[in-house]
């Protein structure tokens, strides 16, 4: 039946036999889709006047927001803290190849470095909308090298600083170009580190706390300032202790801000984190989960020695360490086995899953309004999986841009 398009003469698409992930709970019903936009079948039907033009039978799939990464240090052979003459080319190459992981944005990530690889890099580093040739960037994620020693885990030692009598001066002479940057993790503990929160926040940087040894207190201090976000949980901070829980009391505090949240991410690939410890944060704090993959250079690839930012660092299976160490060093577990990983190692349902590597993180940079959700007019940036949440298909403004070989629609 043809449309009545008094609206727009764009196709309409209908996605048909399909579950969709909308207000917390997954729905049978319908996915209209114009323009790269969610639609609002009601106002289709009954101020337009209008139908599909296109039907799109997607075989009982699950339909979910596409996933968001907020902290991927590479993968498939590219390193973003490596200084390559074309940071560019490294950054479309693994955008193109995190869509089969579901990824449908992230943020580039980079380690602890000297200040000419961030101002090599960054300037390269531009905020763009994905498609057909990738996930979308959504800004660089910058950690380090404002931590601390103690916790440096696979960060170079003698590229950490600090914050002297110039304080935000000092970061800017380290990172020069700010333009691009998205997340900014640092060590609260650090002299004068509320005065670089406090500047960040207001030029709209999320500040996240992680390779620290602070102590809840200032922990909470650095929230007030303005601190959303705890880089990899568990991860490279003191371990939780029943007189004073560190940064992890976040999660529970008292201190926090009327009508802010903490957020905090999961590298939930088996290794960094217990299931244990897994499904106390979760429990403790469900709504400010954020499933990040941490993924390194070698993330897709063979076993053996790949690099993270200065380190040479020996992968075994999902086992990632500093070359001669038993250090952790990021991962190589992709986005939805992170997924599939959290979903058995807590037993929450699978609209949880999915929101934490979705709504969680749209939420913790201030996009849920375009990104994170299948609510009406955002962004038609979505998935269709199978029961196990394996990814059949990956879809960016509406348009497919990944799918298995063996599934079409």
């Amino acid at each position: 039946m043809p449309s009545n398009k008094s609206v727009s003469d764009a196709p309409i698409f209908q996605f048909i036999n399909c579950r969709i992930l909308r207000s917390h709970q997954l729905q049978r019903e319908d996915l209209w889709v114009r323009e790269g936009k969610i639609l609002n079948p009601e106002k289709l039907f009954f101020d337009e006047k209008g139908s599909a033009d296109i039907q799109l039978d997607c075989k009982d799939s699950i339909i979910a927001p596409g996933f968001i990464d907020v902290q991927i240090n590479g993968g498939f052979g590219v390193d973003f803290s490596l200084a390559a003459d074309d940071v560019q080319s490294g950054i479309s190459l693994v955008s193109q190849k995190i869509l089969s992981h579901g990824v449908t944005s992230f943020c580039p990530t980079l380690v602890t470095s000297p200040p000419s690889v961030y101002h090599k890099v960054l300037p390269q580093i531009s905020v763009r909308n994905g498609g057909p040739h990738g996930a979308g960037i959504l800004g660089a994620h910058l950690e380090g090298p404002f931590i601390s020693k103690e916790k440096k885990g696979a960060h170079p030692e003698h590229y950490l600083s600090t914050f002297e009598s110039g304080a935000f001066q000092d970061l800017l002479a380290t990172y020069r170009h700010l333009d691009c940057v998205r997340i900014v993790t640092l060590a609260p503990e650090m002299k004068r580190s509320s005065e670089v929160i406090q500047e960040l926040t207001r030029r709209g940087i999320c500040v996240s706390l992680g390779h620290s040894v602070a102590n809840l207190s200032q922990a909470e201090e650095a929230v007030r300032h303005g601190a959303t976000f705890i880089t990899h949980l568990f991860n490279a901070m003191l371990p939780f202790h029943h007189r004073d829980p560190g940064i992890v009391g976040l999660l529970t505090s008292f201190q926090i801000p009327a009508r802010r949240r903490v957020f905090y991410g999961m590298i939930s690939d088996g290794i960094h984190t217990n299931p244990a410890a897994l499904r106390i944060a979760h429990r403790a704090h469900p709504k400010g989960l954020v499933l990040v993959t941490d993924a390194i250079a070698g993330m897709g690839l063979a076993p053996g020695r790949h690099t993270l930012g200065q380190q040479v660092i020996e992968v075994d299976g999902l086992n990632t360490y500093i070359a001669g160490t038993k250090t952790l060093s990021g991962s190589v577990a992709t986005m939805d086995s992170c997924v599939r990983h959290f979903l058995e190692a807590t037993g929450c349902t699978v609209e949880t899953a999915l929101e934490a590597a979705s709504l969680h993180p749209a939420q913790l940079l201030g996009i849920e309004h375009r990104k994170g959700t299948l609510n009406y007019d955002n962004d038609a940036d979505f998935l269709l999986l199978d029961n196990s949440l394996q990814v059949r298909a990956t879809y960016i403004a509406g348009e497919r841009v990944w799918s298995q070989d063996t599934f079409t629609i």
